[in-house]
């Protein structure tokens, strides 16, 4: 090694003083990574306790749907023992189809079926059994088909072809988060509530049926018999009563 070299040592360089606006961004963006992963957390978690709810709400709802069935067919049973006919009470909820379509219909025919959002061909919502309602099904009745869904068809249109309308748009219920937003002021909030409401025609009934946007099912498997005919004749419109489950199968 030279005299030189020993005599005047290289010098390290002094490291570059970071600007005070780049540490300031740093820790900015590290409390927000912060933030982010507690948020998530809080997420996981309100989700997992949700989760646990909705879980003992089906239980509860199943309980109930089984307990229906139990006391009506010990009633069926009890009326048959004493000789008698037992008669039901008038199903609470209807399912309506539209089967037909309006062009050169009298414009009362259309509006009626505007209320009912029944504005295509094969569109189709659920409605509450009553006397005003049942006097609109009877003014369109040969454009229309309906009756008493069960428990099976209403979940499983609700899970298969079910639409929510928030803002005039139409969004798949992939989400329960969907059904909280619009309806927790209701108490529904998850998607097995949307059904019970719908099926036991509860007294928020009128806002989940709103909530869904109008099914679109598809032709019925082998076509229809003879639109023109009603189902008492064998044709295809009017009320099927409890048929309507078979039809919706084939549509579905």
């Amino acid at each position: 090694m030279s005299r030189a070299s020993v005599k005047n040592p290289v010098k390290p360089a002094k490291p570059t003083p970071v600007p005070e606006s780049i540490l300031k961004k740093r820790k900015t963006l590290e409390q927000l990574k912060a933030k982010r992963a507690e948020d998530a957390l809080k997420v996981r978690k309100d989700r997992k306790v949700s989760r646990k709810a909705i879980f003992k709400k089906a239980e509860s709802y199943v309980k109930e749907y089984k307990q229906l069935e139990r006391s009506l067919v010990n009633v069926r049973r009890q009326a048959k023992q004493a000789g008698n006919y037992y008669v039901e009470a008038e199903p609470k909820l209807l399912f309506v189809i539209r089967i037909k379509g309006t062009q050169g219909v009298a414009p009362e025919v259309r509006k009626i079926l505007d209320l009912l959002r029944l504005r295509q061909i094969h569109n189709s919502v659920f409605v509450k059994n009553n006397k005003a309602t049942m006097n609109m099904l009877r003014m369109v009745q040969s454009y229309i088909t309906f009756g008493e869904p069960n428990l099976k068809t209403v979940r499983e249109l609700v899970y298969k072809r079910g639409f929510a309308k928030i803002n005039k748009q139409r969004l798949p219920l992939t989400d329960n988060k969907l059904v909280e937003d619009a309806l927790g002021k209701y108490g529904i909030v998850c998607v097995e509530d949307l059904i019970h409401e719908i099926f036991t025609v509860g007294p928020n009934f009128k806002y989940a049926s709103s909530f869904l946007w109008p099914f679109k099912l598809s032709s019925p498997t082998g076509g229809y018999k003879q639109k023109g005919i009603s189902y008492t004749e064998g044709g295809d419109y009017g009320n099927r009563e409890e048929k309507i489950n078979a039809l919706v199968r084939q549509m579905n």
